[in-house]
């Protein structure tokens, strides 16, 4: 937890690889992810890298690799997890592993074409056993006849000569079910009726040999006269793409081709069962070899690939690499490359380099503080050693998003679902789902977590539970001795439906709640209004002090970068500007509650009024003051306000401009010294970078040559004005946690006077309302886990994501920086 406050020190490091140790070197620094390589060969082309030939041949492995796997789930098998941690494999194993990957696939690939070929010939003897066997018995008659005996024969012979001269000739074969219509259609219009066709469905269904799904193919008899219609049918089955088998109309010979067609039919199911049997153990060889040869060749192929990002010595004995390597990291980096290359007699060197470059952000989660992490990344990665607002938005974000969704039913049920979570977070199978929806939820489990349990809390003070207020401990208000010293009659209670407290009157006000709001607020019809005056009260309370708290975070950031000039031109203006004007509206709401009293509540003054007079310079003589002298308080407030701005848009760019001329009036030598100094500090990778150079839009380089005064004084001017309106406006935006809690609170209620009201007071017998109660229950269960837990339960997380991103974040946060992403097998290995 210690790098979460603000990143790890990160060091720039040379490493120095002897070329025979220089794949195991990085293969193990690989498995520890201690390290972040830097391209040392941007200008040079992916082609013409070192290592280039090594990349393509586990290119190659790959795609056999996809290929072999694609085999195995096109026959239904799943490939196993592969057994530990396989390290990355020597090169001299590489030529190896392809020989047998590329034999087993050319087997497999030689298998499966046997295959496909006699399932390709079984089913052509199917389709021609079907047509021998299907009965077509009317054209079986035609055969022995003189000439067509249809009705629909012409009456008179054809011009071209005697009818008794042709012969009867015959088309079978087998056509898919969906084109049998178009086929017949097409054959009679060409054919002009000089044929007959007999069209059935198989009895059986045959698995197609590419699809291998079932089908009903249709057997067809196509009888006919002369050779010019015999050569029309034949070009329009071909076009269909039908199987055409030759038709014997000797009934002997007809029994021995059916004969023959079954006997090469079973001999053929024979050698395809073989076949198969064969196929299935290669796909099991297969299955052993692919799961840890992918994870071997991804390792290979990526400590190539890291290895292309070094340049090679002059003596091309040694490669040279560069990376970024936390600061704590570095002993066991140099114990890492001294025991990779001690086989090789040569031991690998690492040590620090001074750089100009801004290092990248590390800062280390675990699984309870990776979600809160995420979501100040996801504004945008923090400089390298800015203060982290992980940390405090573990505690932050869930309390305001559960001011906004107040309830301990609401708060129970989404605390009890991330505790399931957390519960469960080490079964394989909740690890293994691939549903987007519950990885989001799961990933952010801890954080559902905190926010049903500070819901919870924020419910008891709210007091609703599912809208519904709970006597914990005995209200502050007493009914009886309203009732006893008000001296109410029967006759004025009957006039009036509705009666009024007074807490003036002695002992029927017996002073606070103990915890939370009294639930006797439940039952008063302004209860709407003093809700909504306590938690407009409330949101503006949390959020100014939310933003006091982000100003004053960086002032961390100033001293850790060594600005002390920002602590007095920055810092503190902006602590007088936000808390001079609205930190002395929150003391107003707190010294109202406080001194005022019950007696003096009907002339109690209006703190809106009091406000707006402060800006105005101004006093209204119908609202007193609070205190003494409060105008002469008032007064001086606003004036260092406003001579804070002038402080904070013109005091830093006036000191940079001055330090400026400083550096220029000093000696050169004195400039060399400096910068001697500088590359010998240990701390020489934190130089020339920096928010100052940031804003005066200039690079560490040209920091010591030259500040761009327009555009210091630009920066200033917008963060300046950014600032002034933000703390007006974003004061007001905190306003939502009193709106969203409003909503969530109404639409509570709408729900339970809605559904549940209704059935509990319908007036029913007691078994009969049973009966009814249950699925209103049910409709009441859904709507509310729907509604008001899902719906807006997502409302208040992104309200509660913007507080921290615009309101909070932006006091001190920049958010420019870019994470550390270490060389390593983690995604391998997964």
């Amino acid at each position: 937890m210690g790098s979460m406050f603000r990143g790890e020190e990160v060091a720039l490091v040379q490493l120095f690889l002897p070329t025979a140790a220089a794949y195991t070197c990085v293969s193990q620094l690989g498995e520890l992810g201690l390290v972040e390589f830097r391209d040392l060969n941007a200008s040079v082309s992916a082609f013409q890298r070192r290592f280039v030939v090594d990349v393509r041949r586990c290119e190659e492995l790959e795609k056999t690799f996809t290929f072999l796997q694609e085999e195995v789930r096109r026959a239904g098998l799943a490939l196993p997890l592969p057994e530990g941690r396989l390290p990355a494999p020597p090169p001299r194993d590489l030529l190896r592993i392809q020989e047998e990957t590329d034999h087993l696939a050319q087997e497999l690939r030689d298998v499966r074409g046997n295959q496909q070929e006699l399932r390709a010939q079984l089913h052509q003897l199917q389709l021609h056993e079907a047509v021998l066997g299907q009965s077509h018995g009317p054209l079986m008659a035609a055969a022995h006849t003189d000439g067509p005996s249809s009705e629909r024969s012409p009456l008179l012979p054809p011009p071209g000569g005697p009818q008794q001269d042709l012969k009867v000739s015959f088309v079978a074969g087998a056509v898919e079910p969906h084109k049998a219509a178009a086929l017949e259609r097409l054959l009679w219009r060409a054919c002009r009726g000089f044929l007959i066709a007999s069209f059935q469905e198989m009895e059986q269904q045959l698995e197609d040999p590419v699809t291998g799904e079932p089908m009903r193919w249709m057997t067809f008899l196509i009888s006919y006269w002369g050779e010019q219609i015999g050569q029309k049918i034949r070009k329009i089955t071909a076009c269909f793409h039908c199987h055409v088998f030759p038709f014997l109309e000797q009934e002997e010979a007809w029994r021995e081709a059916l004969r023959q067609v079954q006997q090469q039919s079973q001999e053929l199911q024979e050698v395809l069962g073989e076949t198969e049997r064969f196929l299935s153990q290669v796909l099991g060889r297969v299955q052993q070899l692919l799961p840890a040869g992918q994870m071997q060749i991804r390792k290979m192929k990526a400590v190539y690939l890291a290895l292309n990002q070094c340049s090679v010595s002059s003596t091309l004995k040694c490669l040279i690499a560069e990376a970024w390597c936390a600061v704590r990291d570095l002993p066991t980096l140099q114990q890492v490359l001294q025991d990779s290359s001690s086989e090789a007699g040569v031991s690998a060197v690492a040590h620090r380099i001074p750089c100009q470059d801004m290092p990248p952000t590390l800062i280390r989660t675990n699984r309870f503080t990776a979600s809160f992490q995420g979501i100040v990344d996801a504004y945008g990665v923090g400089r390298y050693q800015e203060v982290n607002p992980a940390p405090y938005t573990i505690i932050t974000f869930p309390f305001l998003f559960a001011v906004m969704f107040g309830d301990v039913g609401h708060g129970l049920l989404m605390f009890l679902f991330a505790l399931a979570m957390v519960l469960a977070e080490n079964l394989p199978g909740v690890k293994a789902a691939q549903n987007e929806i519950w990885q989001t939820f799961f990933g952010g489990r801890y954080l559902l977590l905190l926010m049903g349990l500070f819901s919870v809390y924020t419910g008891f003070i709210y007091n609703e539970c599912f809208s519904r207020a709970t006597t914990i401990f005995p209200s502050g208000w007493s009914v009886a001795a309203m009732v006893n010293q008000s001296g109410w009659s029967d006759a004025y209670l009957a006039q009036h439906p509705l009666l009024t407290l007074d807490p003036n009157v002695s002992g029927v006000f017996l002073g606070p709640y103990p915890f939370g709001i009294d639930p006797i607020w439940s039952l008063a019809t302004n209860h709407l209004s003093f809700l909504n005056s306590f938690k407009m009260k409330m949101s503006v309370i949390l959020g100014v002090i939310h933003m006091a708290f982000g100003v004053v975070l960086g002032v961390f950031n100033h001293v850790h970068f060594g600005q002390g000039h920002r602590l007095l031109l920055e810092t503190l203006p902006e602590l007088i500007f936000l808390l001079g004007l609205f930190g002395y509206l929150i003391f107003l709401v707190i010294y109202k509650w406080l001194c005022i009293t019950v007696a003096g509540s009907a002339t109690a003054p209006s703190i809106l009024i009091h406000f707006i007079n402060m800006f105005l310079f101004s006093r209204s003589p119908t609202n007193r003051q609070l205190y003494h002298r409060q105008e002469v308080v008032q007064y001086i407030l606003v004036v260092l306000a406003l001579a804070s701005v002038p402080v904070l848009l013109l005091g830093t760019p006036l000191y940079l401009l001055r330090q400026q001329r400083l550096r220029q009036r000093r000696p050169a030598g004195g400039q060399d010294e400096d910068k001697a100094k500088l590359m010998d500090s240990p701390d020489a990778s934190e130089s020339g970078w920096g928010p100052d150079e940031e804003k005066a839009g200039c690079s560490g380089d040209e920091k010591e040559a030259e500040l761009i005064a327009s555009e210091v004084f630009m920066h200033q001017a917008i963060h300046t004005i950014e600032f002034c309106l933000g703390c007006i406006s974003n004061t007001a935006s905190y306003l939502r946690l009193w709106a969203l809690s409003l909503a969530h609170a109404q639409l509570s209620e709408v729900l339970w006077a809605m559904v549940m009201r209704v059935a509990l007071s319908a007036d029913l017998k007691v078994g009969v309302q049973a009966v009814v109660l249950v699925p209103v229950f049910a409709a009441f269960a859904v709507m509310t886990v729907a509604i008001l837990l899902v719906m807006e339960g997502l409302s208040a997380f992104l309200h509660a994501l913007r507080l921290h991103w615009v309101e909070f974040q932006n006091k001190f946060y920049s958010g420019t920086g870019y994470k550390l992403s270490p060389f390593t097998f983690a995604a391998e290995d997964e």
